[in-house]
């Protein structure tokens, strides 16, 4: 039986390819309002923009709250390919995200379930729910090969 991934995630991983083909890092990332219609979504855009901050998540973040006029994102949800870094993470926490979905764990830089463990930190504000693996094999095999292309 083959699992269908939300739409949401399905879009995020779209946008990680498409960051793939443009020679980026291949992350996406989807931002859902409340009542679930996509907000945003973006991939890796640090190389073409000249940004270390321009991460998918961070893309998202930015416009789901100029599209709501707020720096919170109350009750939103972000779907993302690969665990967040400590940057996505702390934005993550101060737009006050309400669920965080995210395919592969990241051993390197991840700081959800790995390294830093931000969420766990008693300097953190906010936890948003967190849900990993989701997409985790496709997540892992395109930055597989796009790492391998590359070496």
């Amino acid at each position: 039986m083959k699992l269908e991934l939300h739409p949401a995630m399905a879009q995020a991983f779209e946008e990680a390819e498409a960051a793939g083909a443009r020679g980026e890092v291949p992350v996406g990332a989807c931002v859902t309002a409340p009542d679930g219609a996509i907000l945003a979504s973006a991939g890796n855009r640090t190389r073409e923009l000249n940004d270390p901050t321009a991460h998918a998540e961070m893309l998202v973040i930015r416009e789901a709250g100029r599209m709501l006029g707020s720096e919170r994102l109350i009750g939103c949800d972000l779907h993302v390919t690969l665990e967040p870094c400590a940057m996505c993470a702390a934005a993550i926490s101060f737009a006050r995200i309400g669920r965080l979905y995210f395919g592969a764990d990241d051993e390197k830089m991840g700081a959800v379930e790995n390294g830093p463990r931000f969420f766990a930190q008693p300097t953190c504000h906010h936890v948003p729910e967190v849900y990993s693996g989701l997409g985790e094999k496709k997540s892992r095999d395109l930055l597989t090969h796009f790492f391998r292309t590359r070496r």
